[in-house]
């Protein structure tokens, strides 16, 4: 004979059942979430993404880009010495301007001092012409900040008279945002200085 107990009974019955399976289901979606979440981070962890000046967003291999670092910090170098050495009276201000871009206060502090010894006003009023010729990077991407050490070989034309000559410079990169166009490599020179200027023969350039 079924009494309102029974029903009552089938109720409660029915309820843990359906609870049990909502647990259940609900433990079971967490667990797959966090295992998907997991894969996610693991993945993110081996990718970088920069900007191309396109625009567009490129993803890369954190492994990829440390092996590219050194070609990196050569191609900034390299862009860093043209810019600041490769000069003529026309174009030396955009030239320092964009060197200024890639490196800190230490950059500057050159500059201003070749700037007060009058380098640009030779420039102009002899019409010379600065070209760089040779670039020899040499930088350790082992530790940060990268310490680096380039030969800079530039002629000075004078009309009919060219002389050479060799530059050592030195300093630290560090990685900063990148910036499209300023600063594409995304690093920075620091504790820049000029180590030793001499004047070399043609002999001694192709060295």
């Amino acid at each position: 004979m079924k009494t309102p107990y029974s029903n009552i009974a089938n109720v409660l019955r029915s309820n843990r059942f359906v609870v049990i399976t909502v647990v259940i289901m609900a433990f079971t979606a967490t667990i797959i979430c966090s295992w998907f979440t997991y894969i996610i981070y693991q993945k993110s962890l081996n990718n970088a993404f920069v900007v191309s000046t396109e625009g567009s967003v490129i993803p890369l291999k954190l492994a990829s880009h440390r092996e590219n670092l050194e070609i990196e910090a050569r191609a900034h170098l390299d862009n860093f010495h043209r810019y600041f050495y490769d000069l003529s009276a026309s174009n030396y201000k955009q030239q320092v301007e964009k060197a200024l871009w890639l490196g800190d206060s230490s950059v500057d502090h050159v500059y201003r001092q070749k700037k007060a010894d009058g380098v640009y006003n030779r420039l102009i009023q002899y019409a010379l012409v600065q070209k760089v010729t040779r670039i020899q990077s040499e930088v350790d991407v082992s530790r940060e900040p990268f310490p680096f050490r380039v030969r800079t070989i530039f002629e000075i034309n004078r009309g009919s008279v060219t002389d050479t000559y060799e530059l050592i410079t030195t300093g630290q990169l560090i990685p900063v945002a990148r910036n499209f166009p300023s600063n594409p490599h995304g690093l920075l020179v620091t504790q820049f200085f000029e180590n030793s200027l001499k004047k070399i023969s043609n002999e001694t350039t192709n060295r």
